[in-house]
């Protein structure tokens, strides 16, 4: 159903200030990072097989939710009650603020996409002692929260798709930073969960 102006329109400005901060602190990171001469976006670059596959279907889906999300909030499809959209509300903020607090502790490190001949660090401390993928996990809370405040098919279809690539691409980095860090980062994953938590020191 479509919301009345007069009712959704304050969240239909939450819903965007959502996704201003968002891809503000995704900007802001990438002209940072261009301006030290670092090459932040490695989406396929330089990779073939399922690893290019993956990386490039998950390409698709960041660029082509974002569409499907203004959408939504510009015409104020929403099929669910109306308590929802605050919770959504939240569940955004708190996306970007973790989103926000993973790239700050990344540092140089980070980039989209798996580095080809980019030698980075590997980074455990900070927020990344409690999640070993913060930022995928602030990229969630943001499409959930977005989906939440403005829930039709067509934002419930990308959000799906994205989450979904998103976790196809945490696997191809686990094994890429397996390769890489060896027994540091095999040690590491045994005691930090993939999305959020840390298991108990034996």
């Amino acid at each position: 159903m479509k919301l009345p102006l007069e009712a959704s329109l304050p969240y239909r400005l939450l819903a965007l200030l959502i996704l201003a901060a968002f891809y503000g602190v995704y900007l802001a990171k990438q002209w940072r990072q261009k301006r030290r001469g670092i090459q932040t976006m490695q989406i396929g670059r330089g990779k073939g097989g399922q690893t290019r596959r993956v990386e490039a279907l998950m390409g698709i889906a960041t660029v082509g939710i974002v569409p499907a999300q203004l959408l939504s909030i510009g015409f104020g499809w929403s099929h669910l009650p109306a308590g929802t959209r605050f919770t959504g509300f939240c569940v955004g903020m708190i996306g970007d603020l973790i989103f926000l607090i993973s790239v700050l502790c990344m540092k140089d490190s980070w980039r989209a996409g798996i580095p080809g001949k980019d030698k980075t660090a590997l980074v455990t401390d900070g927020i990344y002692r409690y999640s070993r993928n913060p930022a995928f996990l602030g990229f969630d809370l943001q499409y959930l929260g977005v989906l939440f405040m403005f829930c039709n098919l067509l934002t419930g279809m990308f959000t799906a798709f994205a989450i979904v690539m998103l976790h196809l691409q945490i696997l191809q980095e686990e094994r890429h930073l397996s390769a890489a860090f060896g027994a540091e980062y095999r040690a590491y994953r045994r005691q930090v969960l993939r999305y959020l938590g840390r298991r108990k020191s034996i």
